[in-house]
């Protein structure tokens, strides 16, 4: 369900990971690993490591902005206890949701090419496979939604990514989108805390 430390699927994102482990060799530089029980409802999908964040932490939206919205989100409703910090030691706990990201190696500029997308992906399926509780999928962002979209082999023409947006995916499965909790979305406005929280109020009545 997560790759090897050393996956070397795809070349680009290995080389950036191995400059990185010259760059900053105390850190964690590997493919992030999920957080959360595999018995969780809600699966939360990001985009990929953040270069400083999840990919030094080793715990995905942990040491980075996103994560600050997104864990006091969680906590605030009822889906994570303890106190987050900005490294995987602070003995936060989730609740009914567990956290993963669409490609789970740190791409150059956080920009993960299609084929990458493509090849990731299928740690995604194995990661939904292995949750028999799942009932709602939380998408952050396009890539994401797209990713999520094509593990359930659904055409992307009929499920347009929208903040807010609803979507059946079959089998008992919601996806429901946001827009990314990223720092440059929640400075320009695009995201307030008021719009995710909302985001967070529909996902508390599909469970």
């Amino acid at each position: 369900m997560t790759p090897d430390k050393n996956c070397d699927l795809c070349p680009r994102l290995a080389g950036f990971r191995a400059e990185n482990r010259t760059k900053f060799p105390d850190k964690f530089n590997a493919p992030v690993p999920s957080f959360g029980a595999e018995s969780a409802e809600l699966l939360v999908v990001g985009l990929a490591p953040g270069l400083k964040g999840a990919n030094f932490t080793g715990r995905p939206f942990t040491g980075d902005y996103a994560g600050d919205l997104l864990y006091a989100t969680l906590l605030k409703f009822g889906f994570a206890q303890g106190a987050y910090e900005t490294h995987a030691g602070d003995g936060l706990e989730l609740k009914n949701c567990r956290i993963t990201n669409a490609v789970r190696c740190v791409p150059p500029e956080n920009k993960p090419i299609t084929e990458e997308m493509n090849t990731c992906r299928s740690f995604l399926v194995s990661e939904i496979e292995a949750m028999p509780n799942l009932k709602v999928i939380l998408s952050l962002g396009l890539i994401s939604h797209n990713a999520v979209i094509k593990t359930f082999g659904q055409k992307i023409s009929t499920h347009k990514f929208g903040h807010g947006a609803i979507h059946n995916l079959g089998s008992d499965l919601t996806l429901i989108d946001s827009y990314h909790c990223s720092r440059y979305n929640t400075n320009t406005k695009r995201l307030t805390t008021e719009m995710f929280e909302d985001v967070f109020e529909a996902i508390k009545n599909l469970l």
